[in-house]
């Protein structure tokens, strides 16, 4: 509750300085406050009678207010400095100050001026809820740390708060606020993931001991992950945050399947030591591999270029980090606290099929001691154990079916990849998820020269709407005039009203849906070009728009034609929001042409013209007045008149070399003019930029429609237009990770090849991949989430993960055809053997990822894709590839018998050829 101007001199003082000492602050300015200057106004004709210039004054005005040092004299035994002291001390000073003319005659300045003290005129202002305010920009340093820089920053305004009790401080944005409730968001999602895995462990294990075993990995995992990216520098932020999250179900597949087969030995018989021992031996090679598939495919991701390897290298190498150690704890911890801690009762004799005995009998599956069934029986634990022994024994059933029927099995999963690839079309895309980060910014944007009067009167509207109509509105801070502020909407002069809204947790509508609400709202006002832009710091970081077009051309007129034609053309396609062009309305002027005859006849320059003009009419500083310890500016300029009118400047007086006076009419041609706001050019090409956001559809949508309108558009010869921004962007980032994708497949396959000595088995895991990607695409058309560069890793991590069922599956197969009197029992034993492990991880994993699928906290958008493309192909691709991949196994068996048998006919002909 003070003046403006008091309010003003305080914060330079004080609170700016407390700032800019701030560690990680590269630069903080003010807007929105009003300083006091001293003027003086110096009368033309009375500056034409003394034969005077403004330049003369202003000299002298500089040469009279000054100290200066002038050696020293002795006195005495020892010396003094003299120094000259010329300081102003009031504006009685200045008035003072003396003159002298040509004909030698000392006048004051007084005589020929007016000197006031009065207030500069205002050229920004700033209020918080409708308060006047001053508003402070702080930019952090490049190498700073946001969320670092922030907590200092809000020490010292605690500080600042204590200090200065009269003032209310008000933070109206702080993007370390979003950046915090993030990173919360992703680590409360990668607890509750942990928790949703360890309950599927317990549903399945049936024991505490059991389940915490597993549970241990989790822990033992994470720790030693964070001592690897310390190791190499990460810090902890979303992006690696979410590797940690993404792969919290994944970290206890290894343990699972070693485990499983583990108690497997035992319930054979084995004691603890040589049960985990042989049983982890058994199952090293298919653990490792599915560990190494996991972390192949987010090698290319590393390598790629462009924003997919910006974004994503820190969660690549965290996750890699993540299931690396996962892996070590599964192969050494777990079968360690097995053999030490857990009995074989621990987990239920019915969980553990045995393979076949000496009769090559295998003992009849889900036998259990009749009372361990009636104990368990009202048991949900025991229910759900049965229930899963059911699905096995159906599951048993289908397989054995599905080997009756190979062809009809095969035909199937042909058809519906086929039908499923439509999806692919009808999914849309987008660059990055648009998050609700709970600000958006309405601007007002006013043609040039419009007052900072009307245009506060047209922000003072904006300002009353969203106090009454916007109700989840938190608090809104008002800026007009501030260039150091990066507006996100603002393409020429006017305001912006910046909103926090309450937590998208508290509110009914999206930020987007209230950005609409209030665009057409405010669609009445007059004067100013509203925009209503959601606040999204991921495009922000990036730069550019959803949606750029570029027109390149040499003529502006057929350019600003063309502009116009696009811009109404993008405005009808549906989606496509703000559409605005980088030829706006140009800035009215006044042009000074110089006569050069008349000019050079007079010895006055084009320089000396502009400078004497600026003087005039703008005024420049001359020096400055210190009273109190405040420096006061004195500028000194012609009175207000002459910048009036046009006619009232051309009389403004110029002094030629020779001393003699002439009038600005006199020498140069005045006359109005509109010059463009701003010229761009593009490898050194003229070119126009339309840009526009999205409403309601994703950008790939809403591009393929922009082109389709645009292709039918006759460009005048010479023309070109390109379409950019995000769209562009969308484009290189999905072609690189589709290299990358296939990479990551070559690189897999390569790893496949050399631990199953194969070159055909590799194929049969691999058939997971196309089904996967069917489910990753059904997921995202079921949520409506179109495909983005976060879905398109989780399509990549994919092609790592769902190999896993399969290695499970063949490895088992390899390992006990020789046990097995056919071919099909070991394929359909390798299914009952293996189909706990395999509905556990797939489970884990899912439910794991579940809360980051869901994304209901701050930040949620950004990974929700990649959490429903995973859980989705994943799910999908277990389904089908349990009953597919043994059909393929036994179908290229069977052509592989049938040729080793060509081969074996053949030999035996030879021979008997030979014979």
């Amino acid at each position: 509750d003070m003046d403006l101007t008091e309010l003003s001199r305080l914060v330079d003082d004080d609170v700016l300085p407390a700032i800019e000492r701030t560690e990680g602050v590269a630069s903080a300015s003010t807007f929105g406050g009003k300083e006091n200057e001293i003027r003086v106004e110096v009368n033309q004709e009375s500056l034409d009678g003394y034969y005077l210039t403004l330049a003369q004054i202003s000299q002298t005005l500089a040469a009279e207010n000054i100290s200066l040092p002038g050696g020293s004299v002795t006195k005495g035994s020892g010396e003094m400095i003299v120094r000259t002291v010329g300081d102003f001390e009031s504006v009685e000073d200045i008035k003072n100050v003396s003159l002298t003319l040509p004909t030698k005659e000392i006048i004051r300045l007084g005589d020929v001026a007016e000197v006031v003290e009065k207030e500069m005129v205002q050229t920004s202002v700033g209020r918080v809820n409708s308060t006047p305010a001053i508003g402070v920009s702080i930019t952090k340093q490049t190498v700073a740390n946001t969320v670092q820089v922030a907590k200092k920053l809000e020490t010292a305004m605690e500080d600042l708060k204590a200090s200065h009790p009269d003032i209310t401080f008000t933070m109206s944005m702080n993007q370390s606020d979003f950046i915090n409730e993030s990173i919360l968001f992703v680590a409360e999602s990668a607890i509750l993931g942990c928790i949703l895995a360890v309950l599927i462990c317990l549903l399945f294990l049936r024991s505490f001991a059991a389940t915490m075993v597993i549970a241990l990995s989790i822990p033992t995992s994470i720790i030693a992950t964070f001592i690897l990216m310390f190791a190499t520098g990460f810090t902890m932020n979303m992006l690696s945050l979410s590797g940690l999250a993404v792969g919290i179900g994944m970290l206890v597949d290894d343990s699972i399947v070693v485990m499983e087969n583990i108690f497997r030995h035992r319930n054979e018989g084995k004691n603890a030591r040589d049960a985990s021992i042989i049983g982890t031996k058994e199952v090293t090679l298919p653990v490792f591999t599915a560990t190494m598939t996991k972390i192949a495919v987010f090698l290319p991701i590393v390598f790629v270029e462009g924003i997919a390897a910006t974004i994503f290298k820190e969660f690549s190498f965290t996750i890699s980090f993540a299931l690396i150690c996962s892996l070590l704890v599964a192969l050494t911890v777990i079968p360690m606290l097995c053999s030490k801690l857990l009995k074989i009762g621990d987990v239920g004799e019915s969980e553990h099929p045995r393979l076949p005995e000496g009769n090559g009998t295998a003992r009849a599956f889900g036998e259990t001691p009749a009372k361990r069934d009636a104990a368990g029986s009202a048991n949900p634990l025991a229910l759900f154990g049965r229930f899963v022994h059911w699905l096995i024994r159906y599951y048993t059933r289908v397989v054995r079916f599905a080997l009756g029927y190979r062809k009809t099995i095969v035909g199937l999963s042909l058809a519906l990849l086929i039908t499923s690839a439509l999806l692919i079309t009808v999914v849309g895309g987008e660059l990055l998820p648009s998050g609700d980060e709970g600000s958006l910014e309405i601007s007002a944007n006013v043609p040039y020269g419009t007052s900072i009067e009307k245009t506060d009167e047209i922000m003072s509207q904006i300002e009353d709407y969203v106090e009454h109509n916007v109700k989840d509105a938190e608090s809104y801070s008002l800026s007009i005039g501030n260039t150091s502020l990066l507006s996100l909407g603002s393409t020429g002069g006017g305001g912006t009203v910046s909103v926090n809204l309450v937590d998208k947790n508290e509110r009914e509508d999206s930020v987007d849906e209230i950005a609409e609400k209030i665009a057409a709202d405010l669609s009445y006002i007059s004067g100013a070009k509203i925009d209503v832009n959601v606040s999204n710091q991921m495009s922000m970081s990036m730069g550019g728009s959803p949606i750029a077009i570029s027109i390149t051309g040499d003529d502006f007129a057929v350019m600003e034609e063309v502009s116009d034609d696009f811009i109404e053309i993008v405005k009808g396609v549906e989606g496509a929001a703000n559409v605005s062009g980088s030829l706006e309305e140009g800035s009215p002027e006044v042009q000074i042409v110089p006569n050069r005859r008349i000019t050079s006849a007079y010895g006055i320059s084009t320089f000396q013209l502009a400078q004497t003009l600026n003087a005039a009419l703008t005024g420049v500083r001359s020096t400055g007045l210190k009273t109190d310890g405040q420096e006061t500016r004195v500028t000194i300029s012609l009175n207000d008149e002459y910048g009036e009118s046009i006619e009232n400047m051309k009389q403004i007086s110029i002094m030629s070399p020779t001393g003699q006076l002439v009038k600005v009419g006199d020498i140069a041609d005045v006359r109005p003019a509109n010059s463009p706001a701003r010229i761009e050019r593009n490898n050194q090409v003229r070119t126009v930029n339309i840009t526009a956001d999205l409403s309601g559809r994703d950008l790939q949508s809403v591009t393929t429609d922009i082109e389709a309108a645009l292709s039918s558009y006759a460009m005048p010869a010479g023309y070109t237009y390109n379409i950019g921004g995000e769209a562009e962007e969308m484009q290189e980032s999905f072609g690189d990770l589709g290299y990358a994708l296939l990479l990551s497949l070559l690189i897999i396959y390569m790893i496949l090849a050399s631990l199953f000595e194969s070159l055909i088995q590799p194929f049969i895991i691999m058939l997971a991949i196309p089904f996967a990607l069917t489910g990753a695409f059904l997921g995202l058309f079921l949520t409506d989430t179109p495909l983005s560069l976060v879905a398109f890793i989780g399509i990549i991590m994919l092609s790592g993960i769902v190999v896993n069922n399969s290695i499970l599956l063949i490895d088992f197969i390899n390992q006990n055809r020789s046990i097995y009197a056919t071919r099909d029992e070991a394929i359909i034993n390798a299914g009952r053997f293996r189909f706990r492990p395999i509905l556990m991880t797939t489970l884990t994993t899912c439910l794991g990822l579940l809360p980051l699928a869901i994304g209901l906290g701050s930040g949620g958008e950004l990974i929700m894709p990649m959490g429903i493309t995973v859980i989705g192909g994943l799910l999908f691709s277990t389904v089908i590839t349990l009953v597919l991949i043994p059909v393929i196994y036994s179908i290229i068996d069977d052509v592989r018998e049938k040729r080793r048998a060509k081969r074996e006919e053949r030999r035996a002909a030879k021979r008997l050829t030979a014979g």
